[in-house]
C-alpha cells in the first residue's frame, strides 16, 4: 500500500504514555508519509504529518475499518488500566476492543499489525536469569491486567492462523517510564492525590526490600523506537524489550542513598490490599502478586533481528521518572496532563 508519498501508519491509544512517543518517532521518520492517531479524547496539537480521530475501541459503533483502510500498518496501543475494582469494564476495552481492532485490520486489508503485549503476559518465571520469547504467555490469572494481555496473545494465535497474509508483531516491553508520564502513572497506580514530592531521596531513609520484587524498566522513547522499527521492517513474531540493569530495592537504595530493609511479602501485600480495599490505592494486590512473579526478559532477538537497543539504562529511566514525579510533569494530551499535588 505504500507509495512515493510514504507509508501510512495508524496508532490506537495515540495520546498515552507510549502513544505520544510512538507518534513522534513515526512523524520524524522520512519513510512515513502520514500518521493517524486514534484516541477517545483528542489533543489540541499534532506533530508534523499527524492527524487525529476521536475513536473509542470499546464502542461497537466505532468504524475501525474506515480508520484503517489504506494503512500500511496499525500499531495497537490502546489500553485501560482502570477501574481496577471493575475488571468487566477493562475487559470490554482491552480484550473486546482489542479483538475489534484485530478484526478491522483483517477486514481493511492492512498488511501489518504491531500489538502492544507486555511482560505481564508471561507466566511466572525466574528472577535470577532471563527468558526469551518462547516462555509461556499465560499470565498471572488473578490479575486482570495479566489475564487480558495473555488472552490477547491467544487471540493473536488464532488471528495469525486465519490471516497468514498479515504480518503480526507482538511487542513485550518491560515497565515503561519517561519524565512526561509521571503524573499519569502516579494517578493510575498511586492515586490522584498522592503527592509526587514524596519521591524525594531525602524522604526515603530506607526502602522496603520485598522478596521477588525485581523487575525490568525501559524508557518509553526507547520502546517507541522498537515500535517504529517493527512497523517499517519485515519482522514477525514476539520481541522482548527492556533495559539493563534489573531494578530491585538494593539498586534503588544505592542510587538514592537509602538503606534496603527486608519486608516479608505477606506484610507488603496486606498493606497494598488494605489500601486498595479502601479505594485509597488504584493498584490492586493482584497486580502486586503478579509483579513478584514476572520473569526477567532476554532481549537478544530485538537486538539481532529488529536492530534495536535502548539508549538509556534502567537506572537513568528511574531517575528521570522520579524527577518528573517531583515536578508534576506531563504532556498536552488528556491522559498525560501534568499535575503537582501537595
Amino acid at each position: 500500500m505504500s507509495s512515493a508519498a510514504g507509508r501510512r501508519i495508524v496508532v490506537t491509544g495515540a495520546t498515552g504514555n507510549v502513544g505520544t512517543s510512538v507518534v513522534r518517532a513515526l512523524a520524524q521518520d522520512p519513510r512515513v508519509g502520514s500518521v493517524r492517531g486514534l484516541a477517545r479524547r483528542l489533543p489540541d496539537e499534532a506533530p508534523a504529518k499527524t492527524d487525529w480521530s476521536a475513536v473509542d475501541i470499546a464502542s461497537q459503533q466505532a468504524d475501525l475499518v474506515k480508520e484503517f483502510t489504506g494503512a500500511d500498518a496499525v500499531i495497537h496501543l490502546a489500553w485501560a488500566f482502570q477501574p481496577t475494582h471493575d475488571p468487566a469494564t477493562t475487559w470490554r476495552t482491552n480484550v473486546l476492543g482489542g479483538i475489534r481492532v484485530f478484526d478491522a485490520v483483517a477486514e481493511a486489508g492492512v498488511p501489518a499489525l504491531v500489538h502492544a503485549s507486555s511482560v505481564g503476559a508471561y507466566s511466572p518465571g525466574p528472577k535470577d536469569r532471563a527468558v526469551d520469547e518462547s516462555w509461556p504467555t499465560h499470565g498471572w490469572p488473578d490479575a486482570a491486567y495479566c489475564r487480558e494481555k495473555a488472552y490477547l496473545e491467544r487471540t493473536l494465535d488464532t488471528f495469525e492462523r486465519d490471516h497468514p497474509g498479515v504480518r503480526v508483531v507482538r511487542m513485550r516491553p518491560a515497565f515503561l517510564f519517561k519524565r512526561e508520564s509521571a503524573s499519569e502513572q502516579r494517578r493510575i497506580f498511586g492515586g490522584r492525590f498522592l503527592p509526587g514530592q514524596l519521591a524525594r531521596p531525602e524522604l526515603l531513609p530506607f526502602l522496603p526490600d520485598i522478596p521477588g520484587l525485581r523487575v525490568q524498566a525501559l524508557h518509553t522513547d526507547d520502546a517507541a523506537e522498537a515500535y517504529r522499527l517493527a512497523a517499517l521492517s519485515e519482522v514477525r513474531g514476539a520481541f522482548n524489550i527492556a533495559a539493563d540493569p534489573p531494578v530491585d530495592a538494593r539498586l534503588l537504595a544505592e542510587h538514592f542513598g537509602s538503606r534496603p530493609v527486608r519486608l516479608p511479602r505477606s506484610a507488603a501485600r496486606s498493606a497494598v490490599a488494605a489500601a486498595w480495599g479502601l479505594h485509597l490505592l488504584p493498584a490492586s494486590p493482584h497486580l502486586f502478586d503478579a509483579v513478584l512473579r514476572l520473569p526477567l526478559m532476554d532481549c537478544t532477538r530485538a537486538r539481532t533481528e529488529l536492530g534495536w537497543s535502548p539508549r538509556r539504562t534502567a537506572t537513568e529511566v528511574i531517575e528521570e521518572f522520579v524527577q518528573g514525579m517531583q515536578q508534576g510533569a506531563g504532556e498536552r494530551t488528556a491522559p498525560m496532563r501534568g499535575r503537582k499535588v501537595g
